[in-house]
């Protein structure tokens, strides 16, 4: 920040009310191990308050927030011979980007840490969560209320009203984001003026208006950057399509990550894809007849639904689609808010504005049902059942091309069986041994094979039968375990 920023921010901060838990004011030197506690209190508080970041400040009395300078020269301080800055670097977790300022205020000396505000977890200093109540630093664990809603940060989407480019004049914001997409997506007229372009993208929310510049927040750029590298803190959430020659990654024939925001770059991406998938040719009625491995639609949503459930706040990733001859993969950033075994018929968004707007320009579908029609084409294309996984910190779908009966593995028919007994469910029907057979185009003379399945799936706790107090298991109708 620049020194007339530093002076804005600061005037504003000395009229925050006393003892606020995202603000604290200190004179003169303070303790390494405080330092410590201070920051993570802070950001814990700021992110209490829907702040984007907390405060301390060093130069500024704590009762009257008179400014009287500080001796104290925080980078200049050590921890057994090391910068106290690398030192709470290695002791604050998760790792958060604090920022130490120093500079002239009123001709006194002043020290500011600007804390990012904890998101999904509180922050720890040396494994510990602190906050403020009141004029004392208090451990976290001690107020599980506030505990809880910290943890529940993924569900506030802050994430899309930060800003992502600041103090802009109008012609740098329309530089930056495509206007002529958005109408063209929302079949308007395109304006006649650029000021009617900005009042749209305001009452959107893509941009903010204050101190006579303008501001792109995040939502803005990530659904209309016309090039997203300009975005420092977004560059690496734009999407990376990976072509392998085989089965595996040795190879990588293509490898092209996107520029653009994702409504400005869709269409293109889901077309790229598609023209990237192996592709087989057969004859029919004389004429050569060029299939793809994957229905469109269930691409389409899949993809979708990776850009709109992805996790923000995990940095140094973003979403990449990995196409391999036998697979696609689409792995976002985050794990998922609901069990992988509710896709099919549960929904909670992670960033609903988003969402809703990807909804508004017919990207994705209505709440819940994207996974349906992609589940649902799977079984029309009698192809693999689709895979969901929980990696560590990211969610994976895995769609497979075809295989025959006696390809698929014995987990490959257990997940298609329960995929398809969901399905039946939400349309009101029940499974059936010859639904099954049907799902998996079998004939009704093998009957006992697709029993085995339907047992297999029912021992592993997936399923259940309607109705228990039936005898028989040949006319056995059964739901998700969870009905």
């Amino acid at each position: 920040m620049s020194d007339i920023e530093l002076h804005k921010l600061l005037n504003r901060l000395i009229e925050v009310p006393f003892e606020s838990q995202w603000v604290e004011f200190k004179v003169n030197n303070y303790s390494h191990i405080e330092i410590g506690k201070r920051i993570s209190a802070l950001s814990n508080g700021a992110s209490l308050h829907d702040q984007r970041n907390g405060y301390l400040v060093f130069g500024i009395k704590d009762l009257t927030h008179e400014v009287v300078g500080t001796k104290f020269n925080l980078k200049k301080e050590t921890v057994g011979g090391e910068e106290i800055e690398h030192w709470l670097i290695k002791m604050i977790n998760p790792k958060i980007d604090f920022r130490i300022y120093q500079f002239d205020f009123a001709d006194k000396n002043i020290v500011l840490i600007e804390i990012p505000a904890a998101k999904n977890q509180p922050t720890r200093f040396i494994n510990i969560s602190y906050v403020r109540i009141g004029s004392y630093t208090k451990r976290l664990v001690e107020y599980p209320e506030k505990e809880r809603k910290i943890w529940d940060y993924a569900t506030k989407n802050n994430f899309e009203q930060e800003i992502a480019y600041s103090n802009l004049l109008a012609e740098d914001v329309t530089a930056l984001l495509d206007g002529q997409a958005y109408f063209d997506l929302m079949d308007l007229p395109f304006p006649s003026t650029r000021q009617l372009i900005l009042d749209k993208f305001i009452s959107e929310k893509f941009i903010q208006f204050s101190n006579n510049k303008y501001h792109i927040t995040n939502l803005g750029a990530i659904l209309f950057a016309k090039d997203i590298n300009k975005f420092e803190n977004l560059s690496r959430k734009s999407i990376r399509v990976i072509v392998y020659e085989g089965n595996n990654k040795l190879k990588a024939l293509k490898d092209k990550p996107g520029i653009k925001g994702y409504a400005v770059g869709f269409a293109g991406l889901i077309e790229y894809i598609n023209d990237n998938l192996p592709t087989s040719e057969s004859i029919k009625d004389a004429f050569r007849v060029t299939t793809q491995p994957y229905p469109k639609i269930a691409i389409r949503e899949l993809v979708a639904n990776a850009i709109i459930h992805q996790d923000f706040s995990e940095q140094g990733t973003g979403i990449h689609i990995e196409i391999f001859i036998d697979r696609i993969e689409i792995t976002n950033p985050g794990i998922p808010i609901i069990t992988t075994l509710r896709f099919i018929d549960e929904y909670q968004s992670r960033n609903e504005k988003l969402a809703s707007f990807m909804r508004r320009i017919r990207i994705c579908e209505e709440r819940g049902v994207g996974i349906d029609k992609v589940i649902d084409a799977v079984e029309k294309n009698k192809l693999p059942a689709p895979d969901f996984l929980v990696m560590e910190k990211h969610t994976k779908v895995i769609l497979y091309a075809h295989k025959n009966f006696k390809e698929m593995s014995k987990n490959d028919k257990i997940r298609a069986c329960y995929q398809h007994c969901v399905l039946k469910y939400i349309s009101s029907q029940k499974m059936t041994n010859q639904s099954l057979r049907e799902r998996f185009k079998i004939d009704a003379r093998n009957s006992a094979t697709v029993s085995r399945i339907i047992d297999a799936t029912f021992k592993k706790e997936l399923i259940k039968l309607d109705d228990p107090e039936s005898s028989s298991r040949k006319f056995a109708k059964y739901i998700p375990i969870w009905a």
